[in-house]
């Protein structure tokens, strides 16, 4: 709901460097790397590394236990770089900053994700997650539940109801119509702001995909927290969405689709 850096490192964690790549690898997205936690500076070999995760029920009784892991197989070489200079230890680099050994997934591959996710008969049984349905039914509540209607956790006023919903929202304030809801993963990091989502009107019987990433960083220097997502990124995404979605009010459907599966009950409904 808020696209949290903790949660991610619980997953990463528990999952493992080796078993992330892996097993995103075996459905086909062959390019990713995962390499690293999010806002947490460990070198190469620690991020290789995650910890012992054990899980005891009520009575304390262990139910689960994962050893330390350590990935030792190595990624395929890149030569990645951004920007016309970074910022290290308050002063400009000017160089372009290296980003070889960041986290990297293509726009195509987190689009074709999210349409499994949503459509797993649409894409190769290979792709498929190993999702029970109620799993999966889970993960979309919670991909277009608004942060008001949580209760655990409970989110003050800061996290409006527009609150990383990029596509369609950008930076509007305030409560949504009722009647949309958007399924999405967003992302910003270095300048680059990404939003990969479904969106669904109930009322118009209408929905459409859109993935996009837009660089908002026109001084080109990274690393100084001086993003233009405000100016730049978040008006883009919205006019975007709101173009799409005044075509997809207009077109005519041979198939109009079904989308009851999609309306949940909230939190707070």
């Amino acid at each position: 709901m808020v696209s949290d850096n903790d949660a991610f490192n619980r997953l990463y964690e528990f999952l493992g460097q080796e078993y992330i790549n892996q097993t995103l690898h075996s459905k086909g997205y062959e390019d990713v790397q995962i390499r690293h936690r999010l806002d947490v500076f460990l070198s190469e070999d620690e991020n290789r590394h995650s910890n012992p995760v054990n899980f005891y029920d009520a009575q304390t009784r262990m139910i689960y236990s994962k050893p330390l892991q350590n990935n030792t197989t190595p990624f395929a070489l890149r030569k990645d770089s951004m920007g016309s200079g970074y910022m290290r230890r308050g002063e400009v680099v000017h160089t372009p900053m290296d980003f070889s050994t960041k986290n990297r997934m293509a726009l195509q591959d987190l689009h074709d994700i999210l349409v499994g996710l949503v459509f797993p008969q649409a894409v190769h049984k290979k792709e498929r997650f190993n999702l029970t349905d109620e799993d999966r039914m889970f993960m979309l509540r919670y991909m277009s539940s608004y942060p008001s209607e949580s209760t655990f956790p409970s989110y003050d006023s800061s996290y409006n109801d527009a609150y990383v919903k990029f596509i369609l929202h950008g930076a509007k304030q305030g409560k949504l119509p009722p009647h949309i809801r958007i399924f999405n993963k967003p992302g910003d990091a270095y300048g680059q702001l990404t939003d990969v989502a479904y969106v669904v009107d109930f009322e118009n019987n209408i929905e459409f995909f859109v993935s996009a990433t837009v660089y908002c960083n026109t001084d080109g220097i990274l690393n100084d927290d001086r993003y233009d997502y405000n100016t730049i990124g978040l008006p883009f995404m919205q006019k975007l969405g709101e173009l799409l979605y005044q075509h997809e009010l207009k077109r005519n459907r041979t198939i109009a689709p079904d989308l009851t599966e999609l309306q949940f009950t909230y939190d707070k409904n």
